[in-house]
């Protein structure tokens, strides 16, 4: 039996890697019939995509919370703790319920696993117990992300009426294909039978493959821009936004999150929610302009501190990079901005600075706080070969780095910032130092 959180951990890191996928769903199918399908007790939105994700999924609970729907939560990577993937009711498990949650289904576990012979991953177990623990309080709905790609990601066992499939990018070519239409193709493997599927802006050639997915399950699919629309104007502390979907039109909704993306996502939140529950249920517009004025999330554009601003963004690859470019550009205001970088070892880092060079004074490379990171001095190295050496300062050891950034900024005065980014594990690491976690 698990006592503490710090042994869940360990115990999670024994088994194989969440980024590694195992191209097959019978293992967490069978333990899943072992536990009596706790998947099967409430319906569910399944969230995949490149970037945007976490977002989605959790603007689609905090819409059905609002409206006074019991709803549960489960995205990935966490930043800061291992609980902060599991949400119910808008909350995150207490350690103490983490850890019953897992021992609680931890004997099925290993006795499928015994019998079977296959250990589930990390990442299959979590899935595993989320789904279980929304069966056990009980949830009305569950808004679920993909972890790494669709057909074969672990959530992807959940019959799911409605899907939303966020921008498709370049990101675990690895596991995913080099190729747009391969990446697209595997997200698409979350559409079901008879289902709806809710599109966000994509490459032509990627929108082709989902497009036929669509219609090989003859689903319903809503595309943006076509079927549902937003517009966004910067406001104070987040942005006003309209959205109309295929049956409401929504104004002068205040978002309480910065970035255009942002924006997308919460529309395709809105119009995921309004086709799992049916014209019978309509949305109220006091409910979700509560769950967007309260809503935050943490590691995405987020002001982390003032004078001098520090921004935490989780950007892993490029076009999360350029999203991240974007939202600064149309939402904050530097005048001198320090970037301090740290990066996973299978990421594009030359492709991150690229997005980010025009507007980033100075950077200061260092080493992600994860095994799997860039070492400084190589991602030093990509840095170099993209902006020159002037603007490049290597310090290796994370707090430091951060704490320098700092510090600079704060020399240069007035209309100066910090922007600490490159992958999950960064940003979390900065919010904690920096006492948000």
């Amino acid at each position: 039996m698990l006592t503490d959180l710090k042994a869940v951990d360990q115990f999670l890191l024994s088994r194989a890697a969440e980024h590694q996928i195992n191209p097959s769903l019978d293992e967490v199918r069978a333990v899943l019939d072992a536990l009596g399908d706790p998947q099967e007790m409430y319906p569910s939105i399944v969230v995949a995509g490149t970037n945007g994700k976490s977002s989605t999924t959790r603007l689609i609970a905090a819409i059905a919370l609002a409206h006074g729907i019991r709803a549960g939560c489960y995205t990935s990577p966490h930043l800061v703790k291992v609980t902060e993937r599991i949400q119910v009711d808008g909350l995150p498990l207490t350690d103490q319920r983490f850890i019953e949650s897992l021992n609680e289904i931890l004997p099925i576990v290993l006795m499928m696993e015994e019998r079977r012979g296959k250990k589930l991953t990390g990442f299959e177990l979590l899935t595993v117990m989320a789904l279980s623990e929304f069966a056990d309080a009980p949830m009305h709905l569950a808004a679920l992300e993909i972890g790494l790609g669709g057909t074969w990601d672990a959530v992807n066992v959940v019959d799911a009426p409605v899907s939303v499939i966020t921008p498709v990018d370049f990101d675990h070519q690895a596991w995913l294909g080099d190729t747009l239409t391969s990446i697209a193709g595997n997200k698409a493997g979350v559409i079901k039978p008879g289902s709806t599927v809710v599109v966000q802006q994509h490459h032509a050639e990627a929108l082709e493959v989902i497009t036929l997915a669509a219609n090989e399950m003859q689903a319903n699919m809503l595309l943006f821009d076509r079927d549902y629309f937003v517009s966004s104007t910067t406001a104070v502390g987040g942005q006003l936004i309209n959205i109309q979907t295929p049956r409401e039109n929504y104004q002068d909704l205040f978002l309480k999150v910065h970035g255009e993306h942002q924006a997308i996502n919460a529309a395709t939140a809105l119009v995921a929610l309004e086709a799992l529950l049916g014209e019978d249920e309509p949305l109220n517009p006091d409910a979700i302009a509560e769950a967007f004025e309260t809503f935050n999330m943490p590691g995405r554009l987020e002001i982390i501190r003032r004078s001098p601003t520090v921004v935490l963004d989780i950007a892993h690859n490029p076009a999360g990079a350029q999203i991240l470019a974007n939202g600064l550009v149309t939402s904050m205001n530097f005048k001198s901005l320090i970037c301090v970088l740290g990066v996973l070892e299978d990421k594009n880092a030359s492709g991150i600075v690229e997005e980010l060079t025009h507007l980033v004074d100075h950077w200061i490379v260092t080493t992600a706080p994860s095994p799997r990171a860039i070492s400084a001095d190589d991602l030093a190295a990509d840095v170099v070969s993209a902006v020159g050496s002037s603007r490049v300062e290597v310090i290796p050891e994370f707090d430091q780095a951060v704490e320098a950034a700092i510090a600079a900024a704060d020399l240069i005065g007035a209309g100066s910032g910090v922007l600490i980014t490159g992958s999950a594990t960064t940003a979390g690491r900065a919010r904690a130092l920096l006492g948000r976690d």
